[in-house]
C-alpha cells in the first residue's frame, strides 16, 4: 500500500527521496549550528531529581571538547566509539562528539552482562568505550576507556583541553550509528545505520511522535534501544523541540510528578511503562501533556482506555524495527485506533503478502527498502539487504482503512487444530483482566490439536492457583474467539525479555516456567 507523499524537507535538510544522492553537512553544522545558541536542547534530570538545562551553544562546545579527547585517544573518522552510560548528558555528548568527527557511535544498554559485551566488542571492535565506572568492569580486556571522571575533566574549563576534532563533511551513506538487534531468535546482530538515518527522522518526528517547535519531549527509553537512538533527542531536535533525559529507575508515581513538574508536552514510553502506570499509579490529568505515543510491542486497548478516562489522552501506538527505523503509527490529527499499529508513515511503501507471496489482507508486512531514508546499510558482519522488499517477519492484517494490526512474529503464530492464533490477541485478552500485569502466549505441543495456547502470566493482584487460572481462561473466552483461549495457564514473577525489553517468546517455548494449571 502506498501512503501519501513525504512531507518536504527544509532546504538545509536532506529529504527522504533525494537523501542517497546528496552529500550532507555534518549534523553539528546542519542542525545545531543553524539554530540559535540559546535554543534549549536537553533538560537533564539526575537521580536526585536535580534539573540542568543544556542549550545548543553549550552542547556544541562541550561535544567539541570531547571530540578532541577522543582524537587524542586515537579515534579517527570511521572508528567505533562504544558507550556504557545511562540517560546522562555524557551519553548525548559522546554521540555528538562521534558525529562531529565522523566516528561511529555504538550506544549500549547499561544492563548488558559480560557475555553481551564480549559479543559487541568482538563484532564492532570499538576504539574507545565511554562508560560509568562500575559498568566498564564488565568489558573484555584491551578496550581503551573513558570514565565519567575523565569526561568531567574534559568539560572542566579550568583544565588544559585538547584541540577539538574538525567537523567532518559526511556522505549520506557514511556509517554513523550501530544498534544491536534484540536477539529474539538468536544472538543479537549489529545493525549499521548511515548518516541519512540521523536527519531522516523528520517524518516520524512530526507525523507520529508529534513534536512541535518549542515543545519539551520525553522519550523515556534507555540507551541501547533502537527507539532511544532516534527519539530521545534526534527526533525532537529535527522537529524544533527540546528533549528530556532522566537518569533514574522507573518509578510510576515519580514519572507522573516529573511530567507535571517539567511541563512535558510529548511523552514516548514503552507499553510496559504505560501498563505499570495504569496498574500502580493513580492516573490524573496532566495539563501540559498534548500527546502520548508508544512503541516496542502492541499496547492493549484496556490500557489505552485507562489513560483516556484519566487524562483525556490516548497513547498512539507505533511500529518499527532496528533495521528499518519507524514504519507505521497512529498519526497526528487522526483518531487513535486501539489495538492498531497505525498506518504507514507518509512516503513509505509497504505491502502485506500471504503465504503465496501475493498481496493479501493478512500476512507478512514488507517494506520497500528504497522508500525509507532510515533503512539500514548493512549488518556488522558485512551482510547487506540486496532485495527490493524487506521481509519484516511480522504478521499483520490490514483493515479497510489501511490501519495495520499486529498478529505476531511469523515464528510466534500458534496453529491449533487448524486455527491460526496470533499471540498478541490472547495477551490482550489476558491483560484486560484486572489481576494481570503482564502476559505472554506461546504454543505448547498437544497430541490431539498439534499445539494449544499456553499462557504465562505475571499478576498485578490475586493469588496464583487453579481457581484464578480457570477464571482467566473463562475471561479470555469472553474477550476473544473461544478457540483462542489458553488451555494451559502458568504463573511467573517475571517474563523473559531481551536487554531492550522485548518479550522473548522463544525462551518460553523452550522451557516451562512452572507446572501448567
Amino acid at each position: 500500500m502506498r501512503h501519501a507523499q513525504p512531507t518536504s524537507a527544509t532546504s538545509h535538510l536532506c529529504g527522504a527521496s533525494e537523501f542517497a544522492k546528496l552529500r550532507c553537512l555534518n549534523l553539528i553544522d546542519d542542525l545545531l549550528e543553524r539554530s540559535p545558541a540559546s535554543r534549549l536542547g536537553i533538560v537533564a534530570v539526575d537521580a536526585a531529581g536535580q534539573r540542568r538545562d543544556w542549550h545548543f551553544g553549550e552542547l556544541i562546545a562541550c561535544s567539541a571538547g570531547l571530540s578532541g579527547a577522543f582524537a587524542a585517544r586515537g579515534v579517527e573518522r570511521g572508528d567505533v566509539v562504544m558507550t556504557l552510560v545511562g540517560n546522562r548528558i555524557e551519553w548525548a555528548l559522546s554521540l555528538l562528539a562521534c558525529w562531529r568527527m565522523g566516528a561511529v557511535a555504538l550506544p549500549c544498554s547499561t544492563q548488558l552482562r559480560p557475555h553481551d559485551l564480549e559479543l559487541r566488542v568482538a563484532a564492532a571492535e570499538p576504539k574507545l568505550c565511554v562508560g560509568e565506572e562500575e559498568l566498564l568492569s564488565g568489558l573484555p580486556a584491551g578496550v581503551p576507556t573513558m570514565t565519567m571522571d575523565d569526561v568531567a575533566a574534559v568539560l572542566d574549563e579550568d583544565r588544559p583541553q585538547e584541540t577539538p576534532a574538525a567537523v567532518e563533511t559526511m556522505d549520506a551513506e557514511d556509517p554513523a550509528l550501530i544498534v544491536f538487534t534484540s536477539g529474539t531468535t538468536g544472538e543479537p546482530r549489529g545493525v549499521v545505520h548511515a548518516y541519512r538515518y540521523l536527519l531522516g527522522q523528520e517524518t516520524q518526528a512530526t507525523r507520529w511522535l508529534g513534536a512541535r517547535r518549542g515543545d519539551l519531549v520525553w522519550c523515556t527509553t534507555a540507551p541501547g534501544w533502537s527507539k532511544s537512538a532516534r527519539n530521545v533527542f534526534l527526533a525532537p531536535w529535527v522537529a524544533g523541540a527540546a528533549a528530556v533525559i532522566h537518569d533514574a529507575r522507573f518509578d510510576p508515581a515519580e514519572r507522573l510528578d516529573l511530567i507535571e513538574a517539567l511541563a512535558v508536552d510529548v511523552l514516548c514510553q514503552a507499553p510496559t511503562e504505560y501498563r505499570m502506570l495504569a496498574h500502580r499509579a493513580t492516573l490524573r490529568p496532566l495539563p501540559s501533556l498534548r500527546r502520548m505515543v508508544s512503541a516496542g510491542e502492541p499496547l492493549d486497548p484496556e490500557t489505552i482506555a485507562a489513560f483516556r478516562e484519566a487524562t483525556g489522552l490516548e497513547p498512539a501506538d507505533g511500529y518499527g524495527q532496528t533495521e528499518t527505523g519507524h514504519i507505521s503509527g497512529n498519526l497526528v490529527d487522526e483518531p487513535v485506533r486501539p489495538g492498531s499499529m497505525g498506518r504507514p508513515l507518509p512516503g513509505l511503501d509497504v505491502r502485506v503478502v500471504g503465504d503465496d507471496g501475493e498481496p493479501a489482507e493478512a500476512g507478512e508486512l514488507q517494506l520497500r527498502a528504497a522508500s525509507s531514508p532510515t533503512f539500514f546499510s548493512r549488518y556488522l558482519d558485512g551482510e547487506r539487504f540486496e532485495g527490493e522488499w524487506w521481509p519484516t517477519g511480522d504478521l499483520v492484517h490490514a483493515d479497510p482503512d489501511g490501519h495495520l494490526h499486529f498478529e505476531g512474529r511469523s515464528d510466534d503464530i500458534i496453529v491449533s487444530a487448524g486455527y491460526r492464533i496470533g499471540p498478541t490477541e490472547v495477551e490482550a485478552a489476558l491483560l484486560s483482566h484486572p489481576a494481570v500485569a503482564e502476559a505472554a502466549a506461546v504454543a505448547a505441543p498437544d497430541p490431539e490439536r498439534g499445539s494449544v495456547v499456553r499462557a504465562v502470566v505475571v499478576l498485578a493482584q490475586g493469588e496464583p492457583g487453579e481457581a484464578l487460572a480457570a477464571e482467566l481462561q473463562e475471561h479470555c473466552k469472553r474477550e476473544t474467539a473461544p478457540y483462542k483461549f489458553p488451555r494451559q495457564v502458568e504463573f511467573a514473577t517475571e517474563l523473559p525479555k531481551t536487554s531492550t525489553g522485548k518479550l522473548r517468546r522463544a525462551a518460553l517455548r523452550e522451557a516451562g516456567i512452572g507446572p501448567p494449571r
